[in-house]
């Protein structure tokens, strides 16, 4: 019965010290959706994926990045700013013009043996009922998973589609 109890005592001071913080968390590493309206200056989560119409004036953010029941994906870096991503495009009929902002993320996520591209921050000019996807594929190579999901943007990364890693230490602080 001592041992017991004592092999009790002991398993549960070895869970008080192995706290969620402490022990290894995994996430996903992956596309993250962000769009700002026309006129807006902040990213918002999409809530949709990229297949709805995206209104004239708006700025689509894409960003490589990490989440896990702790840790919210975080937005594109660079703040949406529809007037200066596209002030050298002319309006044209029948067409609309949408910022696109493309950011790879953060070295503590990239997959091992991949280089972070360079952000893509552009313009493009696009069908009236073209979508996110269409917006973001006018501006971009794409490769995306067979039900559509964003698993690649210009080649990053290389073949992963929405990883399960280890929690980096440099997200955890």
């Amino acid at each position: 019965m001592k041992r017991t109890l004592i092999a009790i005592a002991s398993f549960a001071l070895l869970i008080s010290y192995a706290s969620p913080a402490s022990q290894a968390s995994t996430g996903y590493r992956y596309w993250g959706y962000f769009q700002a309206a026309p006129g807006a200056s902040t990213w918002t989560m999409a809530m949709t994926g990229p297949t709805t119409n995206v209104k004239d004036g708006s700025v689509e953010g894409w960003v490589h990045t990490f989440s896990n029941d702790d840790i919210n994906a975080s937005a594109p870096r660079l703040a949406p700013n529809f007037s200066s991503l596209c002030k050298s495009v002319k309006p044209v009929a029948n067409k609309k013009r949408v910022g696109v902002i493309v950011d790879f993320g953060i070295a503590a996520i990239r997959p091992r043996g991949e280089s972070i591209p360079k952000r893509v921050s552009t313009c493009v000019q696009v069908d009236l009922n073209a979508t996110g996807a269409e917006a973001l594929a006018a501006a971009t190579k794409i490769r995306a998973a067979s039900s559509g999901f964003i698993c690649g943007i210009n080649g990053y990364p290389a073949k992963e589609c929405s990883a399960e890693i280890k929690t980096p230490r440099t997200l955890t602080k």
